[in-house]
Parts: C-alpha cells; structure tokens; sequence
C-alpha cells in the first residue's frame, strides 16, 4: 500500500525502514506537518501516516478524501487532533497506536521530578564550570509525599506503582478506577481532593472536551502552596496563562512540562538560529523553577519500535480487511 508519512523526524524513517522486511508497503517521507496548506501532498496515495501535531480539522479531511486517501495511521496514542465527525463523514477510517511504551511515559514524568526538586541540571552545569558550591541546590524527599495522579490508565498506573516505590502517598481520579491499584493502596478521590492534598500533581490523561484546561486559575488556587505540577500528556490540558501568573504569584514551586498548548509550532524543530516569537514559552523559559523538554517523553529504542511495528501493522490489516483492533470510532454524543 502506498503511504505518506508527514512529520517525518530522521528516527521516525530509521525505525521504519529497521522493519521494511515485514510489510509490503510504499513509503513516502514528508518532513512538512499536514494541514490544509499541505494535503496536496497526500494526492495519489490510499494511506497516510501523521503524528501529534498533525491538524486534521475538518478542511483537511475533507480535501483528503477527495485525493483518494482512505486510511489515516496515527503513530501514536492521542486522537485530539483529529476530527473524528469528520472522518467518519468523509469515509476515512482511523487507526492508532494505543500503548507502545508507557513505561517510556512514566519514567520521564520520574525523571521530570527528580530533576526539578534536586536540581541536577543546574548542578551538571555549575561543575562543569568549576563551580562545587551547594546554595540554592537544596531538595525534599520524595518519601511520605503526597502524589496526585490525575488519569489511571496504563501510564497513571505504572506512574503511581513507581511513586509508591519510593514511599509516597498515591491520591488518583479517573472516570475509570481500577481495583488493581486500589488493592495496591492507590486512593481514589475527587479531582479538587487531588488539589486541595498533593505535593505533586501528575497528569495523565487524554485532551478531551471534559479534560481541556483543568488545571487552570480556579484550580490552582485550591492547591497548596509551591506545589509541583508535571504534564506528560497534552500540553491543552494546562491553561497556560494562568501557570504563568501561579509561578509569579509562587502557588506553583515547580512546573515540569513535556508536553505545551502551542507545541507544534516548536517542538520537533531546531530554532537555535531563529527568533521565537511564542511569548508564553518565553516567559515560562525564564522561570528558574520549570523544566521544559520538548515531547520527548515518549522517545525510547523500545517505544520506537513498537510504534514503527504496530502502525505497519495496522496498515497490513486495512489492507487485507482484517479485524481493526486499533480503530478509532466518532461516537455520536
């Protein structure tokens, strides 16, 4: 089948060339992102291939549709930025790739928190430049900590396993509870529980219409004071507006973010040599208290593998009309 793959980072191509052997498909390689301005680009080819930061609104589906495409792969887990109705509209048939390493997701949002409360990036670089002192290094223990995990599916689930091995308390929300980690000693509660009590507050669900902006001005003043907040998912669930004045006003301690509303005219790219005219990733840049990695959380050897197998197969399985397992489906509420 013949595919055009869009966003297409150099390890994107590596891992999927590493499996070529296990498909017979036509790859194509777009480095642009598809949007409206660039769907000519999909003329010609049945299926197409796209990443998070990929629009496809309602103009760009349709325009798909009209060049012939059928399939869109998603490589990744979130939808948001697909229009579902849309699809579903226009004929076009969505797969993803549910899980393929939220271990990968987990851990980063780990390391997110060391990093800021022990400060390793900030010592890294004082020793390197001759510079032993301690002041202004100082951290907590996360032992005894109040964690709060908002979203318990498979990477809230192996986040909370992960803080309750290093002795913190576990509050957890989700539409979705599971007696697996209840039984673990998870508690679950309400989400303004979760804000009222933790230290740390972790995100871990999907961008929906219920979830945009739920930690926002009236969210934040329920939290305590120099609270750490971490978001590992979709950056529109931060109103980020309101973050700002929190880190000014020091509600917030600590910000660890891979994930930013406005990412996709950043993340991905080398803008070293330009002039970033995102005032808000700006601002959030200069706090010495926020750390900021560009969606990276994701981006493990094991991750891309199963990403690259799983999307190739998914592809074979349009295809040749088998089961779809990783469909997504328009639900009309």
């Amino acid at each position: 089948m013949k595919v055009a793959i869009f966003s297409t980072q150099k390890y994107d191509r590596e891992y999927f060339e590493k499996f070529e052997d296990y498909h017979n498909h036509e790859l194509t390689y777009f480095k642009t992102s598809l949007n409206k301005d660039t769907v000519e680009l999909a003329r010609g080819y049945p299926a197409i291939c796209v990443f998070v930061n990929d629009k496809l609104d309602d103009k760009t589906l349709e325009l798909l549709s009209r060049n012939g495409v059928r399939l869109i792969a998603l490589r990744c887990a979130g939808h948001n930025n697909v229009d579902l109705k849309a699809a579903n509209q226009y004929g076009l048939t969505v797969l993803r790739v549910p899980a393929y390493s939220p271990e990968a997701i987990a851990e980063h949002a780990l390391a997110l928190i060391l990093t800021l409360n022990r400060k390793t990036h900030k010592a890294y670089n004082r020793v390197r430049e001759g510079n032993f002192s301690l002041e202004n290094l100082t951290g907590f223990n996360l032992n005894k900590k109040t964690v709060g995990v908002i979203g318990t599916g498979k990477i809230g689930a192996i986040f909370s396993e992960i803080m309750m091995g290093l002795g913190c308390q576990i509050l957890a929300y989700d539409i979705n509870e599971s007696d697996i980690l209840r039984n673990q000693g998870v508690k679950y509660v309400s989400m303004e529980n979760i804000f009222l009590n933790s230290d740390i507050i972790s995100l871990h669900c999907p961008l929906t219409e219920e979830t945009i902006h739920i930690i926002d001005r009236e969210a934040l003043l329920k939290m305590k004071d120099g609270v750490m907040i971490i978001n590992t998912s979709r950056g529109g669930l931060i109103k980020t507006e309101d973050v700002i004045d929190a880190l000014l006003s020091k509600k917030i301690g600590y910000l660890g973010i891979d994930v930013y509303e406005q990412e996709e005219n950043l993340f991905f790219k080398d803008l070293s040599e330009s002039i970033i005219e995102d005032d808000m990733i700006l601002r959030l840049n200069s706090f010495p208290n926020v750390l900021i990695t560009s969606h990276q959380a994701f981006f493990t050897k094991e991750a891309l593998d199963e990403i690259a197998l799983v999307t190739l197969q998914n592809i074979t399985d349009f295809e040749s009309r088998n089961t779809l397992k990783n469909e997504v489906r328009y639900i009309n509420k």
